[in-house]
């Protein structure tokens, strides 16, 4: 098993990484793909009210959507920024009384037993928990506060979409033959092969062990789908060059077809980022 990533150091990322979360998902194409995909996820599944926890929340984005949606939202993240910036969007969307923002940890959540009609855990926070043992203490905590038949969605980063981003782009390609042994791109895989860290160190999930993990908790799996699917390689900046010139009608083209493909299981796989979802 290799090293656990102290929690600190994924705190103090997202501390310094400040707004970048909340910009990441509005400011490319590929950001809004996995936003607007995250959502349709979202309006498929969600009970119609209720309670509902964004766990690893950060900035609030999808708590914002949820509350604006007549939902009763409570926010946890980790980050002490993240969640200062959460209760900003939250009196600066009037929303106050419908999201409450806690800082804590995933893997020990301070609620209460069968509290939420609803669990939401969006952009990969179980990726950023190195050890498998902590990423599957978090799912069962998430079905420890659902009441029954409860959705659970979780997404998380995904390995064949990151070392094929990371191969069409050249960049620290020397450490993707044992990146996909274990799937961690950690300091020490990085330290290995002369590499500087550039993001928090996180885990990087195929499909079938994303539904292991949440089989393993005690979830009963329904679907596993892509997120920004075959638009993956926008995440970088060459490659979103080529569709800087597109029309609106190319863009709401480029749009269906990923809405189209993203649940295809190949398509899921390869993704940067892929939801799970699940009931407790």
């Amino acid at each position: 098993m290799r090293a656990k990533v102290p929690v600190n150091d994924i705190q103090e990322f997202y501390d310094s990484y400040g707004r970048n979360e909340w910009q990441r998902l509005e400011e490319s194409i590929d950001g809004r793909v996995e936003y607007e995909e995250t959502v349709a996820a979202l309006e498929k599944f969600l009970p119609d009210s209720g309670r509902v926890l964004d766990a690893g929340g950060g900035a609030g984005r999808y708590a914002l959507w949820l509350a604006e949606r007549g939902y009763e939202v409570t926010l946890l993240d980790l980050s002490r920024r993240q969640t200062e910036l959460a209760r900003e969007q939250a009196i600066d969307h009037g929303l106050v009384d419908s999201i409450s923002v806690i800082q804590g940890s995933i893997t020990d959540l301070p609620l209460q037993n069968k509290t939420f009609d609803a669990i939401c855990c969006l952009g990969g926070p179980i990726s950023h928990l190195l050890d498998e043992r902590d990423r599957l203490q978090a799912v069962r905590e998430f079905r420890r506060v659902s009441r029954s038949e409860a959705p659970v969605f979780v997404s998380v980063m995904g390995l064949l979409g990151m070392v094929q981003l990371q191969l069409t782009t050249g960049y620290q390609v020397e450490l993707l033959p044992d990146l996909l042994e274990h799937g961690d791109l950690d300091e020490s895989l990085l330290d290995e092969y002369g590499y500087k860290q550039s993001f928090a160190a996180a885990h990087f999930f195929r499909r079938k062990e994303l539904i292991n993990l949440l089989s393993d908790a005690g979830l009963t799996v329904t679907d596993v789908v892509g997120l920004e699917g075959l638009a993956s390689l926008f995440h970088d900046e060459q490659v979103r060059e080529n569709i800087s010139d597109f029309s609106e009608s190319e863009i709401k083209a480029l749009k269906r077809t990923i809405r189209k493909t993203n649940d295809e299981r190949a398509v899921a796989d390869v993704s940067v980022h892929m939801l799970g979802i699940g009931y407790a």
